[in-house]
């Protein structure tokens, strides 16, 4: 994978780890645009390789009554319009192989997610639209096992596949990182840690996933000090009142911080 034929990607030379970030979902137009503008400035001033996320639309919901989004035409024209206005990429999740190429149309790294990392038809069709493809690895797969999921990508002659970690199930209510897997990944694309998600604590039973955002900064310092290529971090500027995944979410007031001292640590692990 080339992180460079990402459309729009800016700082590639500059030896740092790539970001995707922004929030779970796509709220409204001011939101993105907001959080998106305190990110670019934070990782231009950075060097660093940023890709803006945000999902069109949350399929994946415990409850029937959640949120799920503001209509998918609307959102992804939002994410067109933080490219377009920012000159930045863009990713979002997809659920069908119809999402694939709708969504195609809109941003340029299409997003497999974690509970969706074998299914083959919407991987193949994520890949069959040229667009680079970031594979969550499943909470029940191996490290090594994401060896044939990079496959289905590079075997449609499409190169641009990247796996992000996003923690393995520990017990029902819990997420674990196995670093151990880094290395074993990296054989096969490069790597990205989603530092909040893997802080998630799923299945509570009010049916609203919990998190540890306390320990975000810990994850993220582990992360670059095991070597991953990019980081994943969901953020918003009122977690409290997010309408997806808030408990997990890194308050946007702290991204500058976290971002400073993380680019001081990956100096310190480039020199090893």
């Amino acid at each position: 994978m080339n992180l460079s034929l990402i459309p729009q990607i800016k700082h590639t030379d500059s030896n740092n780890f790539f970001l995707l970030s922004g929030p779970c979902a796509i709220e409204g137009e001011d939101m993105a645009l907001r959080i998106a503008e305190h990110i670019v400035t934070i990782t231009d001033d950075l060097k660093i390789p940023y890709v803006f996320k945000g999902s069109f639309k949350k399929a994946n919901r415990s409850r029937l009554d959640s949120f799920t989004g503001i209509g998918d035409e609307k959102a992804l024209k939002i994410l067109r319009k933080v490219s377009e206005t920012f000159k930045i990429p863009t990713v979002t999740d997809i659920h069908t192989e119809q999402d694939a190429v709708m969504a195609a149309e809109y941003v340029d790294v299409l997003q497999i997610p974690a509970f969706l990392a074998r299914q083959t038809d919407l991987v193949v069709a994520a890949a069959e639209t040229g667009k680079t493809v970031n594979i969550k690895k499943g909470q029940f797969m191996s490290p090594e096992s994401m060896k044939h999921a990079v496959n289905k990508v590079t075997e449609t002659g499409n190169q641009q596949a990247i796996i992000t970690d996003r923690g393995t199930m520990f017990g029902y209510q819990d997420m674990i990182v196995d670093f151990r897997g880094v290395p074993t990944m990296k054989q096969y694309a490069p790597v990205v840690l989603d530092v909040t998600h893997s802080l998630q604590q799923p299945n509570q039973t009010s049916g609203v996933t919990g998190g540890r955002p306390a320990l975000i900064g810990t994850m993220a310092r582990a992360g670059i000090a095991a070597g991953v290529d990019g980081l994943f971090i969901e953020s918003h500027f009122d977690c409290a009142n997010a309408k997806s995944d808030g408990a997990n979410m890194l308050d946007l007031g702290l991204m500058k911080k976290l971002l400073t001292d993380l680019v001081a640590l990956r100096t310190v692990v480039n020199q090893f």
